[in-house]
């Protein structure tokens, strides 16, 4: 499993039908969700786990699936950003 950070974009007119598309998956889906629609930004943002991109798209909305930009996110530890330096 990977971890990926989605970005789920949606018009104004479209921003209901994408939120309860969401909450149709049931409250736990919802609650992985952060939204801007309330700041002008019509996004949902989302973390997961997956097995993969394909996977993860499927999250998504199937209004808004085709504009969600999906990317793969992980973490360093202090160790990895130290080994960076060591390379340069």
């Amino acid at each position: 499993m990977a971890r990926y950070l989605i970005q789920s974009p949606h018009t104004k007119e479209e921003c209901l039908q994408a939120l309860d598309d969401i909450l149709a998956e049931g409250p736990d889906m919802l609650a992985r969700y952060d939204f801007g629609c309330v700041a002008g930004d019509h996004t949902g943002y989302a973390t997961i786990d997956a097995r993969s991109e394909d996977a993860a798209r499927e999250f998504v909305p199937a209004l808004v699936r085709n504009k969600a930009r999906i990317t793969e996110v992980g973490k360093f530890t202090p160790e990895q950003i130290r080994s960076f330096h060591d390379m340069k």
